[in-house]
């Protein structure tokens, strides 16, 4: 018998049986595009935090204060910490070779007026390296102007959010906003770039360092950006901005230094990790889409006892009933994992059309395990009623005994 004969004689008896076959289809494409779905969720979100970590810059470090062994944790996002950083410690970062750009950050919330209309939104002060340092892309006008962390000027750049809800189509270059009791000239709007590091560029206002210290009255840093000069120079400017700020701080290394190298690979283990635990999950329904193939088949070998008999009668080994079966467990698994395979891909299509920044895409090696494991477990699980099948008595089974 030619395997197209295989074919066809498992393709005839499970359309003679189609709710059976419906049964087993839906539960083998549920399994294979929960695997998908899921992987591709997983995917999605490691390639999303790799997006987010590029678009920080390819050579930046971030200092924040605190070490990870003050806290038995993670460095301090808010609150007290054993020592601030200053604006005269990002000034000493200079002296290292190994840095390009220095980007003192403060970060704040204050209500943004511009005649009748306002709003609460967040408002960022730093300096003119933080457009090199993030790759700030600008619609109108120009960044921050250089000059002393110090200064004060009245400045301010906007992002497009709020250009459109406080000026509602006028030019917004040069006219004058309001953040809590000072004014400050617009010159310049970013272009639109949505959510980076969880903080909405849209929605941003920045200011000068020095008068955003005064705006909140303090006289801390949030964070210090800096980008090396290029990627070999990262570990050197690590190096030195751990030597110049214990200098600085009585000896004391009482700051953490963030590469971007460092926080992408750390991720990208865990989201790695988080995207071969959800297919595992979505796998364990494939174990009992191949449960079902096992039952469901059981009954069917004893309602085609007559068939099989025949079967015998006319010749056929029981190595080759053993085929039949197997041959049919195996195209309804690789139906089921097709369907299944077309519906996970619908899935993560319509997640990324409902979320575009999210890729989710499920990865090639997702797609293949979970196509062969389906065909893997269908015929698995069918081996048992293809055997008892096989061991029928063609006398037995012809009179349905």
């Amino acid at each position: 018998m030619r395997g197209i004969d295989i074919i066809a004689f498992a393709y005839r008896a499970l359309s003679g049986y189609p709710t059976r076959t419906l049964l087993m289809l839906l539960a083998m494409a549920v399994g294979v595009g929960s695997v998908v779905l899921l992987t591709g969720l997983g995917e999605g979100a490691r390639r999303y935090i790799t997006d987010e970590f590029s678009a920080l810059g390819t050579n930046l470090l971030i200092v924040m204060p605190g070490r990870n062994e003050t806290a038995g944790g993670a460095p301090p996002i808010v609150g007290e910490t054993p020592r601030d950083l200053t604006l005269a410690d990002a000034e000493a970062l200079h002296r290292s070779p190994a840095i390009a750009s220095v980007a003192p950050i403060n970060v704040g919330q204050s209500t943004v007026t511009h005649g009748a209309l306002g709003r609460e939104t967040v408002v960022m002060g730093t300096t003119a390296s933080f457009a090199e340092v993030r790759n700030v892309d600008l619609y109108q006008g120009r960044f921050l102007p250089e000059q002393e962390y110090q200064r004060a000027d009245p400045v301010a750049v906007i992002g497009t959010v709020i250009r459109d809800e406080l000026f509602s189509g006028e030019r917004a270059l040069g006219q004058w906003i309001r953040l809590g009791d000072r004014r400050f000239r617009v010159v310049g709007v970013m272009s639109q770039r949505g959510q980076s590091m969880t903080m909405d560029m849209d929605e941003l206002v920045i200011i000068p360092v020095g008068a955003a210290q005064a705006l909140f009255n303090t006289s801390s840093l949030f964070r210090i950006f800096v980008a090396a000069r290029d990627r070999p120079s990262i570990p050197t400017a690590q190096a030195d901005i751990l030597r110049i700020i214990a200098e600085r701080h009585d000896g004391e290394e009482d700051v953490t230094v963030i590469t971007q190298d460092s926080m992408l690979a750390a991720f990208d283990r865990i989201l790695q990790a988080l995207t071969m635990t959800v297919g595992g999950i979505g796998a364990i329904s494939l174990m009992v889409a191949g449960v079902l193939i096992m039952n469901v088949m059981l009954v069917a070998v004893s309602q085609r006892t007559a068939e099989i008999g025949l079967l015998r009668a006319l010749g056929a080994s029981g190595r080759r009933v053993l085929v039949l079966f197997l041959g049919e467990a195996a195209l309804l698994s690789a139906f089921g994992a097709v369907a299944g395979l077309l519906a996970g891909l619908l899935g993560t299509w319509l997640i990324h059309l409902s979320f575009p920044v999210l890729p989710a895409l499920p990865p090639l090696w997702a797609v293949v395990v979970a196509s062969a494991i389906a065909l893997a477990t269908g015929v698995l699980f069918a081996w048992l009623p293809a055997r008892r099948a096989a061991a029928l008595d063609p006398v037995t089974a012809l009179s349905r005994r």
